[in-house]
């Protein structure tokens, strides 16, 4: 019964933890193991309910306590599971155009993972129209030439620090930026990318520190450079894409908040869990990966792929865009505070960037003190 119990105050805690609006890492830390905690309150729930044993008060007050926990858990999860209803419509059979398609992988490759030929292999099969690799450097640059030829459109931002950066496209990219939005260690990339049909869709690419206690000390910057971004977005009528590792999970609330601000859905929404990290630990995974996108699109496929000797899985992604989704699908309903609460947490993360002497770039330039950009806008195929 003891194990009960400390199971219970285990849930308890840690689902209570997770309701404390602080960016410090070790509050922050809660927002991602909740199908563990879920597990570890449906297990003490279980016990508490039906092991023989004596009543008393502090059984009963855990119970309550437990099903509080775990409903709050279920409240956060049950959304990515197919008892939701789904945030974006499936592509039917007969509503297929290729032409306003667009693929799209993302891999956070981790550095000093050699298995380069494992995401070769993943690149070849699935011939995704975009690639977008996270963590890579020089050496990775020079391990992923292979597909350069059937990829002329490139954007290559290799760094040591764990936060490089590669964008690869089979199909045109416009305007292209390089942005390093509150830290001079984290890009980010921002193109236009048009499709065979000749839609020109606005393509985000980021990759922000996550709150642990060897990355970042706390959210802050994270938070804000995917409310920058979300609040971009807003004031722009065109079709966007956002994707790559945003260090955080899709439920917590900055996530749900930069949707809301955005207007961008989740396909996850209403279908399964895509949890990428660890992908070294079957135990210990959530989902660190995402792709959003504006209400024009409808899903194709979409799919975890197979490990690559990185600590995250590769996702792959089909997208179609058609003014039948836009009709159908909703916007997620923005409240009277999330504004303020979005500008809020850009200020902090903008005054925070300026105390730890981070470089702050106007989102309309490229940071010129980093090292040269590569951008490739070699001859292709148009569409």
């Amino acid at each position: 019964m003891i194990a009960i119990e400390v199971c219970a105050v285990l849930a308890i805690w840690l689902s209570g933890w997770s309701l404390i609006r602080r960016d410090e890492w070790w509050f922050r830390g809660a927002d991602f193991p909740r199908l563990q905690i879920l597990f570890v309150g449906l297990v003490a729930l279980a016990g508490l309910l039906f092991i023989q044993a004596e009543w008393t008060l502090v059984r009963e007050l855990l119970l309550l306590g437990v099903i509080a926990a775990v409903a709050y858990q279920l409240k956060m999860v049950l959304p990515y599971t197919p008892i939701w209803k789904k945030q974006v419509l499936h592509v039917r059979r007969d509503q297929v155009n290729v032409e306003q398609q667009i693929s799209l992988l993302v891999a956070n490759v981790l550095t000093p993972n050699h298995k380069y030929h494992l995401l070769l292999e993943q690149i070849n099969r699935l011939q995704p129209d975009v690639v977008l690799t996270l963590e890579t450097d020089q050496v990775w640059q020079e391990a992923l030439k292979p597909i350069e030829a059937d990829y002329p459109y490139r954007v290559a931002v290799p760094q040591d620090n764990l936060y490089g950066m590669h964008l690869y496209s089979r199909l045109p990219l416009a305007d292209t930026e390089v942005k390093f939005i509150l830290s001079d260690e984290t890009p980010s990339i921002h193109a236009t990318i048009r499709l065979r049909s000749g839609l020109s869709v606005q393509l985000y690419c980021l990759h922000p520190k996550p709150p642990s206690p060897t990355e970042a000390k706390d959210s802050t910057l994270r938070d804000a450079e995917l409310l920058i971004v979300g609040d971009q977005i807003k004031d722009i009528d065109e079709s966007c894409i956002v994707m790559g590792d945003l260090n955080d999970v899709a439920w917590s609330r900055t996530t749900r908040l930069f949707q809301r601000i955005s207007g961008l859905l989740d396909p996850r929404v209403g279908r399964y869990f895509m949890n990428t990290f660890h992908a070294d630990y079957p135990l210990l995974r959530w989902s660190l990966d995402h792709i959003f996108h504006s209400t024009d699109f409808g899903l194709v496929e979409m799919k975890r792929l197979p490990h690559i000797g990185s600590d995250h899985f590769p996702i792959y992604v089909v997208l179609q865009t058609g003014r039948i989704f836009e009709q159908k699908q909703q916007e997620l309903e923005q409240t009277e505070s999330d504004e303020d609460e979005a500008q809020q947490a850009i200020q902090e993360g903008i005054a925070k960037a300026e105390q730890e002497e981070k470089v702050v770039v106007d989102e309309s330039t490229i940071e010129e003190s980093k090292p040269p950009l590569l951008v490739y806008r070699e001859a292709a195929k148009t569409a």
